[in-house]
């Protein structure tokens, strides 16, 4: 289930795309599960249908969805790939943190900063 809070500092795209994200690393959407198209999913949510097709595109660039033309779009199989990109990339900040001297709880500290205030895309 989606939930969008008008009333939150994060925007309604963001919301939608880290509710999704969430359900299909969690498995709760598994790989191959067609979702609503966006012209639906927007009307149920209330919101622009521009905001739902900018979630479903940050998705998809993620690997975590992908189009499949008019037939729709659907969880992907590559979404592994993210987690397992995400693990690596855990891994060589656990290395340059150790090179600099900083603490566990300091590193810690500087993800949380990074995942509430965004990171910029890397390609």
């Amino acid at each position: 289930m989606i939930v969008i809070d008008s009333a939150s500092p994060v925007p309604p795209f963001e919301q939608l795309r880290a509710q999704l994200a969430g359900q299909i690393q969690e498995r709760t959407l598994a790989v191959g599960t067609r979702l609503p198209t966006i012209r639906r999913l927007a009307a149920d949510l209330g919101l622009a249908v521009n905001t739902v097709g900018r979630a479903y595109r940050e998705l998809e660039e993620a690997g975590l969805i992908e189009t499949r033309g008019a037939a729709g779009s659907f969880v992907s199989a590559a979404g592994e790939q993210g987690r397992e990109r995400a693990r690596r990339a855990a891994a060589e900040y656990a290395a340059v943190i150790a090179r600099v001297g900083i603490d566990t709880t300091e590193a810690v500290r500087i993800v949380q900063a990074a995942l509430t205030q965004g990171v910029p895309k890397v390609s």
